[in-house]
């Protein structure tokens, strides 16, 4: 199965000799030395991969490019050097027209603030994109009240922009990508402006749909602890540069430099890790065999927890398909893991949690 969207070595460089700054960047300049000749370096040599159905989340605070990347994606920004393919096709290459006619079918996008029509009802902005398309209005009225439906919005598709709350407007919008059945949803920081509360309903809102949906989705945001409960993959980048790529498992168990270990060290990791990230897979013959209470690679941490309270022995961990014991966790590597903020406590060679299945392990608070 081939990749749903690649990114190939993309830059973004705003003003003068753009062309000449990337050359020089692939020299070996930085973003600094750029900058002091009046150009700004803001996306610097991006290179990725997002599979069909995944949410792959793009990390990294103000300033560090990850909102001309989206935009990138799309060509609402073009691309300085490097390519951009969506389903095989180079978005790079291709005309004005042919451009606009892909981001209205099959690209959609949200944004952080609504962008919500004023003076169009809830049922209208749901169908904006479908009017765009040329679809006839019995089938626009159709698309736009199931997508409201699925955003928990039916009966409310009579109603204006301004008698909807925050996270109710942000449905709205949610609505609007999918009524057009967009394949690739991109959205930039969406869920940002909004309180808390009303943001982790929206973060449950998108975690549901997409158990249906399987949409492929790229979503922006600064929020780690966002970025660890949505993404099946996460991108951390910094000064336009992308830093680490891979699970949320991987970016805590093994950070890729002490800028990334800085940044999650103040994560819940037991709302994250799961047992085949903490275990031990140097496993004796005795091990295998020690009748302990067992879990399996999958197990969350805060389940992990409870099953070995109240004992001594290690908890076997078991590979969920074939029920061999292939770890095991000692209490004190738990301590261990819950106790320390910076980093690994010890070695732990751990699987993939997606392990070739496709499918989130992450406990669900």
């Amino acid at each position: 199965m081939s990749s749903r969207l690649e990114a190939e070595h993309l830059y973004k460089v705003f003003g003068r000799r753009p062309h000449a700054s990337v050359e020089r960047l692939r020299e070996g300049a930085d973003r600094e030395e750029l900058r002091g000749d009046g150009t700004t370096a803001a996306v610097i040599d991006a290179s990725f991969t997002v599979e069909p159905g995944q949410i792959f989340v793009v990390m990294g605070l103000s300033g560090s490019g990850k909102s001309t990347l989206l935009r990138m994606l799309n060509g609402l920004l073009e691309p300085t050097a490097g390519h951009v393919r969506f389903d095989g096709q180079d978005l790079t290459a291709l005309g004005g027209r042919a451009l606009r006619e892909v981001r209205s079918r099959k690209i959609s996008m949200v944004f952080q603030h609504f962008a919500l029509f004023p003076h169009r009802s809830v049922r209208e902005n749901a169908a904006y994109g479908l009017e765009v398309q040329g679809v006839p209005r019995a089938e626009r009225v159709r698309r736009a009240d199931e997508a409201l439906a699925l955003c928990g919005l039916a009966g409310w598709e009579a109603s204006w922009p301004d008698e909807l709350s925050g996270g109710m407007q942000q449905r709205v919008g949610l609505a609007r990508a999918l009524a057009t059945d967009a394949d690739l949803l991109l959205m930039d920081e969406s869920f940002s402006a909004l309180d808390p509360l009303i943001r982790r309903d929206m973060q449950d809102q998108l975690l549901q749909l997409q158990t249906t949906l399987k949409k492929t989705i790229v979503f922006i945001t600064h929020d780690l602890n966002e970025a660890m409960r949505l993404g099946d993959r996460i991108a951390v980048m910094r000064d336009g540069r992308i830093v680490q790529i891979g699970t949320a498992e991987d970016i805590l168990v093994r950070p890729a430099d002490d800028y990334v270990a800085s940044f999650t060290q103040d994560v819940d990791r037991s709302r994250v890790l799961t047992a085949g990230a903490v275990m031990d897979t140097h496993v004796t013959g005795d091990e295998a065999d020690c009748g302990c209470p067992t879990a399996t690679t999958d197990t969350p941490f805060v389940d992990l927890c409870a099953i070995s309270a109240g004992i001594t022995h290690p908890v076997a961990v078991l590979d969920p398909t074939t029920r061999e014991v292939v770890g095991v966790v000692p209490r004190g590597r738990l301590v261990g893991f819950l106790g320390d903020r910076t980093g690994e406590p010890e070695p732990c060679d751990s699987p993939s949690r997606e392990d070739g299945k496709g499918g989130k392990v992450i406990a669900r608070a």
